[in-house]
C-alpha cells in the first residue's frame, strides 16, 4: 500500500495481527529530508547511532517484502513500526517533522474510524483494487 505526504510516496503495510503500520524508512528519510539518496542516508544515520550506543532503532528495523517505486519488483525493505517511524522523525533533523506527525495521526483516524464502521474498510478495499486496475466483478 502507498500513501502520499506531500506529493511524496510512504510505502506501507498493516499488520492485522499487532494492528499498526510499518513504513518505508526509506521512503519517510526521502520525505523528510529531500536527500538525493535517502538509502546512504539511512546507512550513515544507523551507523552514528551505532557509534554513539543509540543502536535500538535500526535494530527495531523489520524487513518487509514491498514493491520497488522504480521497477515494481518486490524487494526486502527496512520498515519501522508507528513508534519507530516518530523515533525515526526525531533523529532526522527537518521542518517538515510536525506535518508528518499530523499525516501519521490521521493514518491511524482512518484505521480506527474502519473499525467502527467496517463499510469504510470495505469502501477503501474496493477503490484500492480499481486503482490496481480491476473490475468491479
Amino acid at each position: 500500500m502507498s500513501n502520499l505526504f506531500e506529493d511524496n510516496e510512504i510505502r506501507s503495510i498493516w499488520d492485522s495481527e499487532k494492528e499498526d503500520y510499518y513504513f518505508s524508512v526509506v521512503d519517510v528519510i526521502s520525505a523528510l529530508t529531500d536527500s538525493n539518496n535517502p538509502r546512504n542516508y539511512w546507512n550513515m544515520l544507523k551507523k552514528r547511532m551505532t557509534e554513539e550506543e543509540q543502536s535500538e532503532l535500526s535494530t527495531k528495523c523489520v524487513q518487509l517484502k514491498m514493491k520497488s517505486k522504480k521497477d515494481g519488483k518486490s524487494y526486502s525493505t527496512d520498515t519501522l513500526d508507528t513508534k519507530g517511524i516518530l523515533r525515526l522523525i526525531e533523529s532526522v533533523p527537518s521542518p517538515k517533522a510536525e506535518p508528518f506527525k499530523l499525516w501519521l495521526a490521521s493514518l491511524g483516524s482512518e484505521r480506527i474510524d474502519e473499525v467502527f464502521d467496517p463499510e469504510i474498510a470495505i469502501n477503501r478495499a474496493v477503490n484500492y483494487y480499481r486503482n490496481k486496475g480491476y473490475t468491479d466483478e
